[in-house]
Formats: C-alpha cells, sequence, structure tokens
C-alpha cells in the first residue's frame, strides 16, 4: 500500500502535504486525530522510523528534523513515545530528547516497554534483568564461532537483551539464516524469544513487546486516537495492538517507514512514507494542520 497527498479540506484544515491514508480504518484515524489532538496518542519507533539505519547501530541517531518537528507536536496531542528495542537510556541519548523545550511531555518506553523514561523527571524506571540474558550473554560468542558466523557480524549488548546483527557480512541474509537455528537454540535453553529484524536477530525475554507498550500508553492515556510508525517485524505486535484498540472503538492510524528490506508493514499500513525522513515530513504535516 501507499498514500498519496489528501486534497485540501476545508473542513479538516488538512493542508495538500498531509498524506491520505489508503484504508476507511486509517482516514477514521486520522479524522479522530485532527478532531480532538488533545486526546491523541503519537506513539513511534526508533531505528528504521525516526532514525536512519546505519551499519553500527552504536552510531544511530535521530533525523536531524526530528526532535524540532516532535517538539513543535508534542504539546498539541495527548502523548507523544518514543517505543523502541533499545534500553530507554540509550535513545534519548541518541534522539536527543533530554531537555528540549515541547518534548516535557514525551515518555521514552525502552527494552520493548520494559523501561520507561519521562522527560518531565528525566527519571527511568526499569525492572529487574531475566537470569537468561546474562547466561546467553556468556555463552553468546562461542554459539556463533560454533555456527561459522562470518566476518562481520556484530553482537550488540542492549543489556536486557542481546542482538546479532549481520548487516555488515559480505553477504548478509545469507548469514542471517545461518545463524536463526543456533540463536534460536540458544535462546530456548535459557527461556528467551528471538525477534528478527532487518538483518538481526535479537534475543530477549517473552513478553515483552511494542504491542504490550502501546496498548499500556494508550489505556493509561486515555487515548481517543493512536497514531504508530515503525519500519520493522517488530512493529507488527504495535499493529496488532492498533488493530485490536479500534475494534475496541479507539480510531488509529498505521504509518510506515517504507524501505525495500522489509515489506510486511507496508502491506498492513494506511500511510507508507519513504523512510525517517518521511516519517518527519509526516509529522510536520500533521503539526502544521493542528496550527503549530
Amino acid at each position: 500500500m501507499g498514500s498519496h497527498p489528501s486534497s485540501h479540506s476545508s473542513s479538516a484544515g488538512v493542508p495538500e502535504n498531509l498524506p491520505e491514508p489508503t484504508t476507511p480504518a486509517g482516514r477514521d484515524g486520522l479524522a479522530a486525530l485532527l478532531a480532538d489532538p488533545g486526546r491523541a496518542v503519537v506513539a513511534l519507533d526508533f531505528d528504521g522510523t525516526i532514525a536512519p539505519i546505519v551499519p553500527d547501530p552504536d552510531q544511530a541517531r535521530a533525523h536531524p528534523d526530528a526532535v524540532p518537528v516532535l517538539a513543535r507536536l508534542a504539546p498539541l496531542v495527548r502523548s507523544v513515545a518514543i517505543v523502541t528495542g533499545r534500553p530507554a537510556e540509550v535513545a534519548v541519548r541518541y534522539g536527543g530528547f533530554a531537555g528540549v523545550p515541547g518534548l516535557e511531555h514525551l515518555v521514552v518506553l525502552g527494552a520493548y516497554g520494559a523501561e520507561r523514561w519521562d522527560a518531565a523527571t528525566g527519571e527511568t524506571r526499569t525492572p529487574p534483568p531475566h537470569p537468561g540474558v546474562e547466561a546467553v550473554r556468556v555463552e553468546l560468542t562461542g554459539v556463533l564461532e560454533k555456527a561459522g558466523a562470518p566476518r562481520g557480524t556484530r553482537i550488540e549488548d542492549k543489556g536486557r537483551a542481546l542482538a546479532v546483527h549481520t548487516r555488515r557480512a559480505e553477504d548478509p541474509a545469507a548469514a542471517f539464516e545461518l545463524l536463526r537455528g543456533p540463536l534460536h537454540e540458544l535462546a530456548g535453553r535459557h527461556g528467551l524469544a528471538v525477534e528478527p529484524g532487518r538483518f538481526v536477530l535479537e534475543l530477549r525475554p517473552p513478553g515483552m513487546d511494542k504491542g504490550l507498550a502501546v496498548t499500556d500508553l494508550a489505556r493509561t492515556t486515555g487515548a481517543g486516537s493512536v497514531l504508530y510508525g515503525g519500519d520493522d517485524l517488530g512493529d507488527l505486535a504495535a499493529y496488532d495492538a492498533v488493530d485490536r484498540l479500534r475494534s475496541e472503538g479507539v480510531p488509529g492510524v498505521l504509518v510506515c517507514s517504507g524501505s525495500e528490506e522489509v515489506t510486511a508493514l507496508a502491506e498492513r499500513a494506511d500511510v507508507v512514507v519513504d523512510g525517517p525522513a518521511g516519517v518527519v515530513g509526516l509529522l510536520a504535516a500533521l503539526a502544521d494542520a493542528l496550527g503549530a
């Protein structure tokens, strides 16, 4: 699915550059957000959605226009949240979210919602670590060596999860498939789940997913509408959550930060934009429509 510019609507005040959702549910969600922004929740993934994908995850940073746009939009809606698999404090640092005027009500839900950072206080709430993560941390290098992981395979320690990246391998897709079985076996032995993504396999505790994070956020804020933007397979759980909220009477909009690497989200999205720059453009158009 894609999107196309909406025609100007004097009743909704929608500018020409605000993409029109391609589904009835998406159009209902956008209409609800525009009609009552004070009850709207805007939730966004970090990597690949507001931060461009880079070969080294430690070098990821928010799109240069992301924070200014979020600072325009956040005061106009009920809540803006970043929902990410990264530790909350890492996402805050890489995103540059701390101490920004206008982002006082931003929350960062890290580790798939297990951690929460509040801009208003600068404090992070974290649960105790899962014992399986430490066990996997000890064994992971040996498992990769035994599996014949090619040069360029990289481990990212996320604290509450461990991710194995193959993007830097000579053949990223082949390396990904080679390691899928051994990593599932390792995770299973220690009570962890494996979350596949864009040339990455993440080993993390079960029961942590972006769907639960989005559902909890919507319910605790009393959301009247929800917009969720993501780019990767881990965001499908959040898409499912928005679909469930729709069935309960909370309108929603599903936005895909499009890429050639992952198409599963684009097939379900109400609006598809061109990567993080497209997401930032959409958020800017939304702020324009709301008068910011």
